[in-house]
């Protein structure tokens, strides 16, 4: 075991005994905790802790290395949940085993369009539930798609894998957006298609807000109050001044403003996501952090 990784326990319980409390925030923030989470805001809401996950993305190259440490390290900082995004060689059942060991939960898994539509599909969400993971979430669709036709397939083809994944015992199918979802042709976004062609029983969606701000079209605030309980879980990323990635926090957008209208669209998780940090434990350690801190 690694000296990251010794006492980790320890280290465990003093980080979420700490993070419970102002001073913890404060200290972990380096001083002052920020306005937003100051006496003023003492009686607004905050993100529940076990709302508070990572997108396994962010974290690709780390486990690669080392699959159990990096998800140690992930709980030791605060984590609740994670997203899967990629096995690195394991398959559900050893996933399972090391998540449960450090005490995370997979809340759902990124699976290709062409195996949730395609023959792979029952063996997808048995292993959604061997994960104990309730969402299987299509990441992107190909580009040949991305017309307003393809985008009806598309949802005629969530309804489908959503119904299967309601027999299964398990959630919704959801669908994971990037910018070019939300292109505009003839007056109207190939992601609203989908909103409006798809059953809210069997279809939800994993909102990226980078991508849902940076599309230029309906912000996520919006898209909460136009299309309640839609959007179970978040991808919360953070987007620079030039545009790029940044740690949650350390950017542009307005969280607070943005989550506002979270519970109206149903948002149950906040999964942290970061397409290129330099330093993913770094990342991971701010963006909890300010997700920790932010009132709304």
């Amino acid at each position: 075991m690694s000296p990251d990784r010794s006492a980790g326990g320890t280290r465990r319980a003093f980080l979420r005994t700490s993070f419970g409390t102002s001073a913890g925030l404060a200290a972990a923030l380096g001083g002052a905790l920020p306005a937003s989470a100051g006496e003023g805001a003492a009686k607004r809401r905050r993100i529940p802790r076990g709302g508070v996950g990572m997108h396994l993305y962010t974290m690709r190259d780390a486990l690669a290395r080392d699959f159990a440490g990096t998800l140690e390290r992930l709980a030791e900082i605060g984590y609740a949940t994670v997203g899967v995004s990629g096995r690195h060689g394991y398959d559900a059942s050893a996933i399972r085993r090391m998540l449960d060991a450090v005490g995370l939960r997979a809340v759902l898994e990124h699976v290709a369009y062409p195996t949730l539509t395609g023959a792979g599909l029952p063996r997808a969400l048995d292993d959604l539930r061997t994960l104990g993971a309730r969402w299987p979430v299509v990441p992107s669709l190909p580009g040949a798609m991305h017309t307003p036709d393809g985008f009806r397939e598309a949802a005629r083809q969530f309804n489908r894998i959503g119904l299967a994944s309601r027999e299964a015992g398990l959630g919704p199918v959801l669908f994971h957006n990037h910018g070019s979802d939300h292109v505009v042709v003839d007056g109207r976004s190939l992601y609203d298609i989908l909103l409006a062609e798809t059953d809210p029983h069997l279809v939800a969606f994993e909102l990226d807000v980078y991508w849902a701000a940076k599309g230029g079209g309906t912000g996520p605030g919006t898209y909460f109050r136009c299309h309640p309980r839609r959007f179970p879980a978040l991808h919360v990323k953070d987007m620079a001044a030039d545009g790029g990635f940044a740690d949650v926090g350390s950017g542009t957008l307005d969280f607070a403003a943005m989550f506002a209208h979270a519970r109206v669209g149903g948002v149950r998780q906040w999964l942290v996501e970061h397409d290129a940090p330099a330093d993913p434990f770094a990342t991971a350690r701010n963006s909890y952090v300010h997700l920790a801190a932010l009132r709304y």
